[in-house]
């Protein structure tokens, strides 16, 4: 890559020219990856979603107002695309879909958090670039960091299908008992306020030094980096993660509020944000378990 970088490239043909002027501009490769990435799992719930059936309000809280959208997308997507999700089909074909699933919320939620990650790579990479010295392309790092949110959707998989087995998730996917759902918010909410949040948290806002003092020039240590950096932002999300099985694994209206909200984390600065997410939690898993005691309420 950094051969090319401030390099005439006049004289090859102009399709290879033009791919040229592209992968020698790191910071170009870093938006391009969170993008596409971030698309593709955004299709695949969408697609997913379209075509399961039904209301969209047995999906959780908010899903309701997708109801009064045209379902034309289902037509186009029903003759071969997805797989109903019946509590009982945990079979092999059943488990892959719902890693799929897990998969593509990874790409669509955590790839946008991570783009000042990236973006910051591709800066001191596209400065070394222009004092051509070797440097390793941002998907590279992109590859690290994705592996460890993959790890995570695997173990997400293997949660929801123990969450289904002791009936605290039900057919479609959904929270099935408001006790389950408090204390998924409590927990999250509590977490907000803990020491390892902020030290992920602060890894994931300042990247700056961490490239700094662990520069690498090798692929391998590049991807070495990506892992790093994404455990710190695994260690800064995994509860808000876990939200989703408290109001429905295929909640994407959910799914693009705690997007947002993770990113938001990432871009400020200052503790204002994240602790205030953890006050409005916890009041949230206290109304869920308080609506739970009184829907039970007197005891027969």
């Amino acid at each position: 890559m950094s051969r090319t970088a401030d390099h005439d490239l006049s004289h090859l043909p102009s399709a290879t020219a033009g791919l040229g002027a592209v992968f020698a501009r790191p910071k170009l490769l870093a938006i391009a990856c969170v993008v596409a990435l971030a698309a593709l799992g955004w299709l695949y719930l969408a697609l997913l979603v379209a075509n399961m059936g039904g209301k969209f309000t047995a999906l959780g809280p908010g899903m309701g107002a997708l109801d009064l959208l045209p379902r034309a997308i289902i037509a186009l997507c029903r003759p071969t695309f997805g797989l109903a999700m019946p509590g009982s089909a945990w079979d092999p074909s059943g488990f892959a879909v719902v890693a799929l699933m897990w998969i593509a919320m990874v790409l669509a939620m955590m790839l946008p958090s991570a783009s000042p990650m990236l973006l910051t790579y591709a800066e001191i990479a596209d400065t070394a670039a222009r004092k051509h010295e070797r440097i390793v392309s941002p998907f590279v790092l992109a590859a690290g960091y994705t592996v460890v949110w993959l790890g995570f959707a695997g173990a997400a998989t293997v949660a929801q299908f123990l969450f289904t087995r002791a009936a605290l998730i039900d057919a479609g996917m959904a929270s099935a008992s408001g006790l389950f759902s408090g204390a998924v918010f409590i927990t999250t909410g509590l977490y907000q306020f803990s020491a390892l949040k902020h030290a992920c948290l602060t890894q994931c806002r300042q990247p700056f030094p961490f490239f700094f003092a662990h520069w690498e020039t090798t692929a391998r240590g590049v991807f070495r980096l990506g892992l790093q950096q994404g455990l710190y932002c695994l260690g800064c999300c995994w509860a808000m993660m876990a939200v989703m099985f408290a109001v429905g694994v295929m909640n994407v209206v959910w799914m693009a509020a705690l997007g947002v909200v993770m990113s938001l984390e990432k871009f400020t600065s200052g503790n204002r944000l994240t602790y205030g997410l953890g006050v409005l939690l916890i009041a949230a898993g206290a109304g869920f378990v308080l609506a739970a005691f009184a829907a039970h309420w007197p005891p027969h």
